[in-house]
């Protein structure tokens, strides 16, 4: 798999179209939740996607320290679900941990994780920080990684 990374004002609207598709089928549609996924940071983050036979099956984006959190930031970890059992998730999260070293020049990450990825964010040396607490009604936690 390809992974591009971009700002908001480098995506054609068609990778544009075809993010936000992505977001909404699997965080609104798959998880049940009503929530704004538009939330006016799009423009301050920098896009990671994966592209399979010319679609777009993964995504993040990432935040420098302080737009987000105090740390430099990943979010709106996504890959879509008949993608899923390649290990595409993982590729995803290296290749976001590698883009915010070389475009943020920081090791400390912090994420809002769905409680049940715990483990697969353990593995990205992730360790939980605080306790659980719901975000537009789904169990999360705090996880950095130094």
């Amino acid at each position: 798999m390809e992974f591009i990374t971009k700002n908001f004002t480098k995506l054609s609207s068609t990778e544009l179209y075809k993010i936000l598709q992505l977001r909404s089928e699997v965080f609104v549609v798959e998880q049940d939740c009503v929530y704004q996924d538009l939330d006016g940071k799009d423009q301050k983050a920098i896009h990671i996607f994966g592209i399979k036979n010319d679609k777009i099956v993964a995504y993040t984006r990432i935040f420098k320290p302080g737009d987000y959190f105090k740390n430099a930031s990943i979010g709106r970890v996504v890959v879509a679900a008949l993608e899923r059992k390649y290990g595409f998730g993982h590729n995803l999260m290296k290749a976001s941990i590698k883009a915010v070293k070389i475009y943020f020049k920081v090791e400390k990450i912090t994420i809002s994780a769905q409680v049940y990825l715990k483990k697969f964010y353990e593995s990205h040396k992730f360790k939980q920080v605080g306790e659980e607490y719901l975000e537009d009604g789904i169990p999360h936690i705090r996880m950095d990684r130094s």
